[in-house]
Order: C-alpha cells, then structure tokens, then sequence
C-alpha cells in the first residue's frame, strides 16, 4: 500500500509524524519503505537519526534518482544505521525500516514523462518488496504533489491502493489552507480528477491528521485561569465548525495528534522509552501515533466495508 503525506503549509508535523507512523507499522512487524519526496527540504534523515548515513550517500536520493543521474536511489536501514540510542536496539518481531532519502543539495523539479516513468518503476518495485511505503511530499502545491498524482493515475499503478494523508495545525489558518489544498480549485481533488482519477474513488482516499491539538481538559492545562479555559473551548468549537464547513469534519479525519512538548522543541521519533522510562513524552502521544498507524490500513477508517 501507498500513503502519500502533504501539507499545504510547513510546520505541520507532516514529517515528524508520518515517520512517527512508519516507526509504529515496523514495530509492529510490516517491512516499511519510508520515502523523502519532500524536494526543496528533506528533512527524515534528521527525524530517523541517520544524518552520517544520508551524508555518506552524498548526491545518490530520490531527487537524483529521478533526474536519472543514478540508476538507484540510496537506502537506508534505520535499524543498523540509526545513531538513536533506543532504535539501535531493534525491537523483536520487528519488520523492516528502510529511508531512501532526498538528496542533501535537491531541489523542486517539475514532472516530465521520463522522471515520470522513474517513479512509478520504484513504486512498483518498492509495493512488491515492502508491506507499507509512506512518501512524504513537499508542502503546498508542489511538483511533489503533482508527480505523486500523475503516477498513481498510470496504468502500472492503478491496481494498487493508494492513500493520502493532509496534515494540518489546530488553527484557523491550517484548516483552510488543508480545505484548500484538497477541495481548492488547483488542489488535489481537481489535479487528480484532470490526470484521469475518478472523484469518488479519489475523495476516499483522502484523510486528514490534526497534529499540535490542545486538549482543554487534559492536565496540561489544568492550570490556566478559568477565562483562558473558557475561551480555549471557544476557539475549539469554532474550529470544528470551520472544519466541518470546509469538508474537512470529523468523518473525514483519520485522526489528532495532541500537543506534545517533546514534538515542539525536536523533530524526533517517540520510542516507549521516551513514555515510560525517561517520562520526557506523553503517552497519549504515543497511543495517538499507535493509533493513527493502524489506521492507515483499517478500511472502516477509509469509508470500506
């Protein structure tokens, strides 16, 4: 299975958590293939903890690979080459976790029939190997987003299932520019319904992640003053009415990411480690992130019988 991660905007813990997800389905035992399409600012390397690794690749990513300057794209086995203390550790019963990364000097490139047939050869072959590929692409309306479209509308490709993931913030501005991302009139609904994807078949295959949510009731605010609460609760129910306006509710959402101070300060994977022992992380972050990662497989989630 294919799961494509957009954003409209930066900063919206698309990265961090779609490899936060991918973290999850190999320590649940599926071999996971975790590819860094985002361009201009590939930044997995980082979140994975293999910076020597992808350095030592030098100019060998996926950017390079489909410019046709390498024949294959470097790969990275987080397990052996990861300098995270934990992951070093592979878990037991766990599957594969392979990074191809971007290349360090990459940039946006527009789609041609050559990059164009590229990709959809490493679809296909990665879909045959790996029990999950997870692509995480460029924020907004990117040639990432477009190459991503235009591959899965290929023959080649159609017979496998593809799913997409939109990231946004808990604020006004987030919810809009993700609604438009999707439903806008250069968004991914009319760019995939344009390349040959039906409305229907594209509409279900689309999800949305709330990451940074407040919780009014959790513990973290229990502290503020009864003003504050009171108009935190406000702004929470005014967004859910802005996301249900926009189409983007609660029936379309595969799930939230609560806020987490862990997440604020580093872009980092959240080990059990980090919830149990060193008590750094929250646990309803992990159990959010567990979650979201089962989800992303679960047809009843997907609007499937």
């Amino acid at each position: 299975m294919l799961i494509f991660a957009a954003s409209d905007k930066g900063g919206t813990g698309r990265s961090v958590t779609s490899a936060n997800l991918a973290y999850h389905r190999a320590i649940a035992g599926d071999d996971v293939c975790y590819l860094d399409f985002d361009f201009g600012s590939p930044t997995a390397a980082a979140v994975f903890d293999v910076d020597t690794a992808q350095r030592e690749a030098g100019n060998r990513g996926l950017h390079s690979y489909l410019e046709g300057d390498v024949g294959e794209p470097a790969r990275v086995d987080v397990w052996a080459e990861t300098e995270h203390r934990v992951l070093t550790n592979r878990p037991p019963g766990s599957g594969r976790l392979v990074l191809m990364p971007g290349d360090l000097g990459g940039g946006e490139f527009s789609t041609t029939g050559e990059n164009l047939r590229r990709c959809v050869d490493l679809l296909l072959r990665l879909n045959s190997e790996f029990d999950l590929i997870i692509v995480d692409l460029s924020a907004g309306r990117s040639y990432a987003v477009e190459m991503a479209l235009k591959a899965t509308a290929e023959p080649q490709l159609r017979g496998i299932e593809a799913r997409w993931l939109v990231f946004h913030r808990w604020t006004r501005q987030h919810v809009m520019a993700a609604a438009g991302l999707v439903f806008g009139p250069r968004g991914i609904m009319a760019g995939g319904i344009a390349r040959g994807h039906t409305e229907e078949a594209l509409r279900g295959a689309i999800r949305f992640v709330r990451a940074a949510v407040p919780d009014p009731e959790s513990s973290l605010w229990s502290q503020v003053a009864p003003t504050q609460s009171a108009w935190m609760r406000e702004c929470d129910a005014d967004l859910q009415s802005l996301a249900s306006n926009r189409g983007i509710g609660y029936t379309q959402v595969l799930g939230s990411v609560p806020l987490e101070p862990v997440l604020q300060w580093r872009e980092q994977l959240i080990t059990d480690e980090d919830v149990l022992d060193s008590q750094i992380a929250n646990m309803e972050t992990w159990q959010a992130m567990s979650d979201l990662a089962g989800r992303l497989t679960d047809d009843k989630y997907w609007g499937q019988p």
